[in-house]
């Protein structure tokens, strides 16, 4: 159900530090435009731990009501807690998206019993199709082969961002499952590989800013033509790379403001890129052919 170069797409602010919605909706019709499959809002990269909850919800309903069905819509709402996490699900359902992408509940660290049970009980409570998200890196806590592939039984739990960085993953997942899902590289420095083993597509941050090469990658990917492919992957490279040299969302935003695609705000405790890290983020941009402002 969802493949292809999927967009963590980023929350404008002013350079005050307030919501941009306009800039918002102007980065979905650029999406569009590129040939971008599907965009997250309110993800990790959407910064979803700092804005409030009306904040929360105008940002899903902008991209809903811009993306007009032209691209899907991915919704991130998972939390600490299943009740939380099934009310925020069900609250973004009637918003309109296509999906929820939820992640494993953090900091508590819950048992591989804890973790199918809080995905069923969000399954069994929401209609909305449902894309499991493991980032052991930030909530502490892994969501085993063995686990997902029995949360895959779920009708509608129908993929899983995986974002570990080990590409063995995707071997391993595709040999357990008895339905397939989507399987989904939560890693922008591992997809290429991530793909050529069996994954179906990306949720990228890179693609914030290179949409088009990233669009094109994995269209190439699935279409197995793995040469041309990698020499986009080449490309991307120093951007995959470079977007991480602080906590993300921290240098993507930067980077969009250097492309005069939004204000250089972001919310605490998160702060702006440190300028010793300026340089090697536009070598990267201009390594990938972005125009710069």
């Amino acid at each position: 159900m969802f493949s292809g170069s999927i967009v963590a797409i980023v929350t404008p602010m002013t350079d005050a530090g307030q919501l941009d919605l306009e800039a918002l909706r102007k980065l979905v019709d650029w999406h569009i435009e590129q040939g971008t499959s599907g965009i997250v809002v309110m993800g990790t990269t959407g910064e979803s731990g700092t804005v409030t909850e009306e904040e929360y919800f105008l940002s899903i309903k902008a991209v809903v009501e811009q993306a007009a069905g032209k691209i899907q819509v991915i919704a991130g709402s998972g939390a600490m807690s299943t009740d939380k996490t099934i009310k925020l699900t069900q609250e973004v359902a009637k918003l309109g998206v296509d999906g929820a992408l939820v992640v494993t509940p953090y900091y508590c660290k819950p048992s591989q019993k804890g973790l199918y049970e809080h995905f069923k009980a969000v399954a069994t409570a929401c209609d909305l199709p449902i894309i499991l998200y493991n980032v052991p890196g930030r909530t502490a806590v892994d969501l085993e082969p063995q686990t997902v592939a029995q949360l895959a039984k779920l009708d509608n739990i129908v993929a899983i961002k995986e974002a570990t960085g080990d590409v063995t993953r995707v071997t391993e997942l595709n040999r357990l499952f008895e339905a397939p899902i989507s399987i989904l590289s939560g890693d922008d420095a591992t997809a290429y590989d991530f793909m050529k083993l069996g994954g179906h597509g990306v949720i990228s941050v890179t693609a914030n800013v290179a949409p088009g090469l990233m669009s094109k990658m994995c269209e190439l990917a699935a279409a197995e033509n793995w040469k041309q492919a990698a020499l986009i992957n080449d490309k991307l490279m120093g951007l995959n790379e470079k977007l991480f040299l602080e906590a993300n969302p921290i240098p993507v935003k930067w980077a969009l403001y250097r492309m005069n695609k939004m204000g250089r705000g972001i919310r605490l405790p998160l702060t702006e890129l440190d300028q010793s890290f300026h340089s090697q983020v536009i070598e990267a941009l201009e390594q990938a052919n972005v125009e710069l402002s």
